[in-house]
């Protein structure tokens, strides 16, 4: 059997809040979005992607960010 692929959503932190709702520390939502910029900047030197590549990737690491933040995510009482 494969292992799922990585994604750069993996390593962000999530923390949960005392509300039982996720949340992101700024320093990763900052490390995220220059992870997204790189990506783009990846992308742009591809003769074989445009933007919509680039949007494919990022709804994917987004994906894989909620579905991270739902299991995070508690039901406050």
């Amino acid at each position: 059997m494969t292992a799922p692929p990585s994604h750069a959503a993996d390593s962000v932190p999530i923390v949960t809040a005392s509300s039982g709702q996720p949340f992101m520390p700024c320093d990763a939502v900052l490390a995220l979005l220059r992870a997204i910029a790189a990506s783009c900047r990846t992308l742009a030197d591809d003769p074989d992607c445009d933007l919509h590549s680039a949007a494919a990737a990022i709804d994917i690491e987004a994906d894989a960010l909620e579905a991270r933040a739902i299991g995070h995510t508690t039901e406050s009482a």
